[in-house]
């Protein structure tokens, strides 16, 4: 895999999807830090079903205070880890209100700091809420990044470094959108479609299906 590739790769996932997104709902900073930390083990369609009420109840740090522990419970039961994720939200809450006027940090060591968030999570509040150009790499990118060969790496952390190293500046920005729907829908886990796929010539996945 060569730079010439990478940007050709790129150039074609944004011509496929030219303003990609999270597929989470969210209106804020704040409903998109919760919507993140409830994703964990859980997908976007159970998260939105459950921040639909969620959200219409409790949508800022008090809110969700005031709503209480058992309360956010009652919302989000229907996803996995249910009650520490509860636990979380409230001590994330609790924080952002002591340190941070309640609103969101846009620096990752104050994010990292919030109880439940890692560096995934950050680097999604960053890049989808602050327009930061990180990339989050879940399942999906780590996936994607190894079976094409556009940044291979033994982790996570060595796959977001090697993208971050290797993602043209102009793609950097969306690149974590791209990927994650490219391996969602396209590069599944299980079978790939590549017969389906944009970039199948420019891949270098040694048993693709075409």
């Amino acid at each position: 895999m060569n730079d010439a590739k990478r940007r050709e790769i790129f150039r074609r996932l944004q011509a496929e999807t030219p303003q990609p997104t999270t597929e989470l709902n969210y209106r804020t900073p704040f409903e998109l830090l919760i919507a993140v930390l409830l994703s964990a083990q859980a997908t976007d369609v159970g998260v939105n079903k459950a921040t639909a009420t969620l959200f219409a109840v409790a949508s800022t740090p008090e809110a969700m205070l005031a709503l209480g522990e058992e309360g956010v419970i009652r919302h989000i039961q229907t996803i996995g880890l249910y009650r520490s994720k509860a636990r979380h939200i409230m001590a994330t809450c609790h924080l952002l209100l002591e340190r941070h006027g309640g609103e969101v940090p846009q620096e990752r060591a104050a994010l990292e700091a919030l109880p439940g968030v890692g560096r995934k999570t950050a680097n999604v509040v960053l890049n989808t809420a602050f327009g930061q150009p990180t990339i989050a790499v879940d399942t999906h990118i780590f996936r994607v990044a190894n079976r094409t060969g556009i940044a291979p790496g033994k982790d996570v952390r060595a796959v977001e470094d090697g993208l971050m190293r290797k993602v043209p500046k102009a793609y950097r920005q969306d690149a974590h959108h791209w990927l994650i729907l490219h391996g969602r829908y396209v590069c599944k886990a299980r079978k790939p479609l590549c017969g389906r796929c944009p970039i199948v010539d420019l891949c270098e996945f040694s048993a693709k299906t075409v």
